[in-house]
């Protein structure tokens, strides 16, 4: 059975559980989130986490490359962008094509000389609280989808978790039941993606995408669809 490009995160969590519970835990840990986020999704030349306080300034960052650092600085200094963007909208913000994308002009002219071309940020909430974004960038337009942008949405949300409990000194082994619900989600989802792709013969983002499109259309929850996928009961469509 297929399985998402999102396993390396369980990981990345357990690395970052053995750290102390420090600042430099919370800088190690976003590191190592944006590059298990750059290795899952193919194209990807660049990936960060961006920590943004409650006025929109940003508190910490971790980039894996250095194109991901001159991209966000842009962003911080116009106050626009789509890691600001699925920040304050607590949405996924995507671009496809930044040559005919006409939101935030004054970062796409900022970042014209660069390499990027595609863009694709979630945000990092935990609870009711937008921690900052979770942000990747292609080189190549088209690069990434609304299906991408699900897959990263799955990533963000535990992670989200896992920043907020370093933050609050959390014990360094201590596995909370809300990071343990966010970690069952992404398993279960992955779980019906492949059920999904080897029943219909789908792409893994169109399953992905299905299985979100059906949780509305059946008045449900993305969880409850997968649930039923698992068990062996057909969503609405298969």
């Amino acid at each position: 059975m297929a399985q998402l490009p999102l396993d390396e995160l369980t990981a990345v969590i357990a690395r970052i559980q053995g750290l102390l519970p420090t600042e430099e835990k919370v800088t190690t840990a976003i590191r190592l989130l944006a590059r298990a986020a750059k290795e899952s999704v193919p194209g990807t030349i660049g990936a960060g986490v961006s920590l943004i306080d409650g006025r929109g300034r940003r508190t910490s960052s971790g980039y894996t490359d250095t194109i991901v650092s001159q991209a966000d600085t842009v962003q911080y200094e116009y106050g626009e962008g789509p890691c600001l963007t699925a920040w304050a909208s607590e949405r996924p913000a995507l671009v496809t094509d930044l040559n005919v994308e006409q939101r935030w002009p004054r970062w796409r002219n900022g970042i014209a000389g660069l390499p990027v071309l595609a863009v694709v940020s979630a945000p990092l909430l935990a609870g009711k609280v937008s921690l900052g974004a979770l942000k990747l960038y292609a080189a190549a337009p088209d690069t990434y989808d609304h299906g991408s942008a699900a897959l990263l949405q799955l990533f963000a949300a535990p992670a989200a978790t896992l920043i907020s409990h370093i933050q609050a000194n959390e014990a360094p082994h201590r596995m909370t039941a809300e990071l343990q619900a966010s970690l069952y989600t992404r398993d279960l989802v992955n779980r019906a993606t492949g059920v999904v792709m080897e029943r219909m013969g789908l792409r893994q983002e169109d399953a992905v995408r299905f299985l979100i499109r059906q949780a509305p259309e059946e008045k449900t929850s993305l969880q409850q669809v997968s649930e039923r996928v698992v068990a062996g009961t057909p969503a609405s469509g298969t």
